[in-house]
């Protein structure tokens, strides 16, 4: 009782005797990058008995008592060998139930978000202070939670996740994962089409992009804005998919060699690797994406008739225009991001102060800045190279990656190199929180529905 008196005291901000919505929300949304106002609404609606919009002290403790009793059931399932403490390999076996292996390591990771005496092992004092005020309400959206404070993404695509499923998880698992990151990044993807579309425009024609945008608005509408976003949406989850089927291959026949989880280096290799493949096979896409970004509206009547055009007035291997800069790209923007990332994260979760979700994300963000910036004048010449077809043979980019550098440094100067990259920083941001919270959302439900 002594702990829930000093929680409220810790509480009641204003020290007035009773907790507000806002107070209630605010301490809630240190736990995560955001909480929703309904879930917060719900527990004032659920033990505020005199209707006052408040929550006192008695009402308070009734609220503490119930998630208490209810968390205690689920330590005890945690708890496999009833010896009072949560320990790694307990870890491992609640990841594992929910259909997903992770490595020692980040089991290690788990314990240590809760683990307060350092003693590696968690008891049911610590365990409860981990979950009392957190915004979950089962053991599942506690593990999703663990799951995405590890790792964030603000790339410009789904970044690889930590832990795929394995061959032994089953389909169920697979599909769950699958399914509820695909949907997040195709919604991702949509809402954030227009700058996604920006971007592409401002690497091609640099600051003409803007009134050439004023133009197409005048003529096609808001529906303009997401010209090209179909084949974005139908490149992303499938390559996505096919990333994660080949990494998770892999990553079962090192580990079968090694007898061991992997090292940082081994994954970034193998992130290399699958992330490559999948790009070489869908790249053909997104050379129909750049075309589609580029174009004015009704160029082409869909995706299907922009293909067809490649096909029919142009060598195949239009196709795959660009792709030498593409996959260059990648190494230094993975590469950058991947150490820096990992550096700022050692750093960040070893002291409680900087390991809420909020400035993990903006660390991730400062690692996928300096990945951009590292890796973003391939980016430009890329683009440039997809949409040779539509240039005028003034601004028609070289073949090769020298030439391309020079001729876009002759045509705009140093600035040139990084045109569109503001568009870029500013599309990370709400895809990354949306497919935070879109990803969590659909697995939960999706791994509801299947049991």
């Amino acid at each position: 009782m002594d702990q829930f008196r000093g929680l409220f005291v810790k509480l009641d901000r204003n020290q007035d005797g009773f907790i507000s919505l806002s107070e209630l929300h605010s301490e809630m949304t240190t736990h995560g990058i955001s909480v929703a106002d309904a879930k917060v609404q719900n527990v004032i609606d659920s033990y505020d008995n005199d209707n006052n919009g408040q929550l006192d002290y008695n009402e308070f403790l009734s609220y503490m008592m119930d998630r208490e009793r209810k968390w205690k059931i689920c330590f005890d399932h945690l708890d496999k060998n009833k010896s009072g403490l949560i320990d790694q390999e307990e870890i491992i076996c609640l990841f594992k139930e929910l259909g997903v292996v992770i490595s020692k390591a980040h089991a290690n990771k788990v314990i240590q978000m809760m683990d307060t005496d350092g003693s590696m092992t968690v008891d049911w004092d610590e365990f409860l202070q981990h979950v009392i005020l957190k915004p979950v309400d089962n053991i599942g959206e506690l593990v999703s939670s663990w799951k995405h404070s590890l790792v964030f993404d603000v790339g410009e695509s789904r970044a690889l996740a930590l832990e795929y499923p394995d061959e032994s998880s089953g389909i169920g698992a697979w599909r769950t994962f699958v399914l509820g990151a695909s949907l997040a990044d195709a919604v991702s993807r949509t809402a954030t089409a227009p700058i996604d579309r920006l971007k592409t425009q401002l690497q091609f024609y640099g600051p003409k992009a803007f009134s050439r945008g004023f133009q197409e608005l005048r003529v096609g509408g808001l529906r303009s804005m997401w010209q090209g976003n179909a084949v974005n949406v139908l490149k992303g989850t499938p390559q996505s998919t096919l990333q994660c089927l080949i990494y998770a291959q892999m990553k079962v026949s090192m580990q079968g060699r090694s007898q061991g989880s992997l090292s940082v280096h081994q994954r970034f290799g193998l992130g290399c690797v699958s992330g490559a493949v999948a790009h070489a096979v869908f790249y053909p896409l997104e050379v129909l994406k750049v075309r589609l970004n580029l174009q004015r509206v009704g160029a082409y009547h869909g995706v299907v008739a922009c293909a067809r055009s490649i096909y029919q007035n142009e060598p195949l291997t239009s196709f795959y225009r660009g792709f030498k800069p593409s996959i260059l790209c990648m190494i230094p923007y993975a590469g950058v991001e991947c150490a820096v990332h990992q550096s700022i994260m050692t750093w960040a979760q070893s002291d409680p102060a900087y390991s809420s979700d909020s400035r993990l994300f903006f660390f991730s963000f400062v690692a996928f800045a300096c990945g951009q910036v590292s890796s973003y004048p391939l980016a430009v010449i890329r683009t440039q190279q997809q949409a040779q077809a539509v240039c005028s043979s003034s601004q028609a980019a070289s073949s090769g990656i020298l030439q391309g550098l020079i001729g876009i440094y002759k045509r705009h100067g140093l600035r040139g190199y990084y045109n569109g990259m503001g568009a870029s920083f500013i599309r990370a941001v709400p895809c990354a929180l949306m497919n935070f919270t879109l990803c969590r959302t659909f697995e939960n439900m999706f791994s509801s529905t299947s049991t």
